[in-house]
């Protein structure tokens, strides 16, 4: 690390860093209220993360470099909250509920793990299974990064015949003969290879200053490979817009026509606006049990990825983040920073592997930068020409950087088992079926919920892991019993000399 998790760079480095930070987890952080709709704010989000991040570094007694932005793995709970024709007033009721009820579930855990220690996770996750599963982080993320490399931001709509299908998703027939009708779809209008070249400049830009610039350029490289793509794709855009080109026609500059001055907090869509239909849901209890079902089983899920993502980061940095301040403070801090950050923005917060693997590239691991990236998400959330130009950056130019990115998340769990024995065909099983397992996509829906493949993985290695090593133990005990037998028949040799 050139700055550690205590040290304070000057402040127009530490602004620059912390700027860099903020790139490099807004677009996911974004993206959740975009995917999930029924109104929700960007900015709002945005305002969740920085006060959400707050929360957890109190928590965490400014130990943990990381910054909490909103959670992938909460967006079918989420669009549970808006199911079954609920007001709009109510769902946003629904969202703020279940991310109490998915934050209490890591206090509780908190409360266990502080009587029952943390030995017990050294013991069922060693590097042999935790390696691995960290790297199913970035490599289960390397599709989102490659789609993204080949997209753009600019969309139109085209029609299409197709068969047409009733409310109950029967094929409809006159006469004997199918029916079809016209269907108009959105469509991205830039050509893939055009995304391809911005992403592919962001990228460069990216490695030749981590790799080969100096002083700040070394340790601001996502800035300038970011703008470096934005640059070449709004170039591009200019000469799609002049010779009216659809094929280059990658950043959506409408958006700065409709910039929102103020962020939409989700308390106030929630509890100010609107009126509480239940719609077919029947009645607010069931609602309330509705939303309970969708959040708290994906609460177990996201702590098994909240391990992990703290055993990374403590790699990285070289500190055990679960010793001090300890998996209590970093729960306590995660589950009550998501509370808060969902009060005002709707989105469960999580650790990102975004921030993680800027750390990691960056060599930037100061605290100090994580306070001063959610103090300037939460202002710049008032700043509606900055959270514009954010969201108007190209997927193609996020997708360029964020190879780099999920690629050291997976690099730094692989050296996790750099001294693990791979000779050793106890070792080679886990390894192996947690990696094929992450890398294949196993993933398990029961309803709602959602156990993602980075959860199935880590889960299946640890049983792996207890499954190999059952008679292991028994030897071991074998061999110990031995070890003491030994050891005395020595001792009383020793004795019988000393008589003689």
């Amino acid at each position: 690390m050139i700055y550690g998790v205590k040290d304070k760079p000057k402040i127009p480095q530490l602004i620059l860093f912390s700027l860099q930070q903020l790139l490099a987890v807004l677009a996911a952080t974004i993206a959740v209220p975009i995917i999930v709709g029924n109104g929700m704010s960007t900015s709002a989000a945005l305002f969740g993360a920085g006060v959400g991040t707050l929360v957890y570094l109190l928590f965490t007694k400014f130990k943990s470099p990381v910054f909490l932005g909103s959670s992938f793995a909460f967006l079918e709970s989420m669009a549970a909250a808006f199911a079954g024709g609920v007001s709009a007033s109510l769902g946003y009721v629904g969202l703020i509920i279940g991310a109490v009820l998915a934050g209490l579930v890591y206090v509780i855990i908190a409360v266990v793990v502080k009587f029952a220690g943390v030995r017990w996770i050294d013991k069922i996750m060693p590097a042999v299974v935790i390696g691995p599963a960290v790297a199913i982080i970035g490599l289960s993320l390397a599709g989102n990064a490659i789609g993204d490399l080949m997209s753009g931001n600019v969309f139109g709509t085209a029609s299409e015949w197709a068969f047409k299908f009733d409310d109950a998703g029967q094929q409809v027939f006159e006469n004997g003969v199918p029916v079809v009708e016209e269907v108009t779809k959105s469509v991205m209008l830039c050509s893939p290879f055009a995304a391809l070249v911005c992403g592919l400049v962001a990228l460069a830009v990216t490695i030749v200053c981590s790799v080969y610039g100096k002083k700040l350029m070394k340790m601001i490289p996502f800035i300038i490979g970011i703008l470096s793509g934005y640059a070449v794709a709004a170039i591009f855009t200019g000469i799609g817009y002049g010779a009216h080109c659809d094929a280059l026609k990658i950043i959506d500059f409408a958006k700065f026509k409709h910039m929102q001055w103020y962020p939409d907090f989700a308390f106030i869509s929630a509890f100010v606006n609107g009126s509480y239909t239940t719609g077919k849901v029947g009645s607010i209890g069931a609602y309330i049990g509705t939303i309970a079902v969708a959040y708290i089983p994906v609460s177990f899920v996201v702590f098994a990825e909240h391990i992990a993502d703290h055993k990374n980061i403590s790699s990285i940095i070289g500190e055990d983040l679960l010793k001090d301040p300890g998996l209590t403070r970093t729960l306590l801090g995660d589950g009550i920073g998501s509370m808060a950050g969902a009060f005002f923005g709707g989105c469960p917060n999580t650790t990102y592997g975004e921030s993680v693997g800027c750390v990691a590239i960056s060599g930037n691991a100061s605290v100090i930068t994580i306070v001063v990236t959610a103090g300037l998400a939460i202002v710049f959330s008032f700043i509606a020409p900055f959270v514009t130009f954010l969201a108007t950056i190209p997927s193609c130019v996020m997708g360029g950087v964020c190879i780099a990115l999920y690629g050291f998340i997976a690099v730094s769990g692989l050296k996790m088992i750099q001294k693990v024995d791979l000779g050793d065909n106890r070792n080679l099983f886990v390894v192996s079926v947690i990696l094929i397992a992450g890398v294949g996509g196993m993933c398990l829906t029961f309803g709602s919920v959602k156990i993602t493949e980075v959860a199935c993985a880590l889960i299946l290695g640890i049983l792996v892991n207890l499954l190999v090593n059952i008679k292991r133990k028994k030897k071991g005990g074998e061999q110990l019993e031995i070890d003491i037998d030994a050891a005395s028949d020595e001792n009383k040799t020793e004795e019988t000399n000393e008589k003689v």
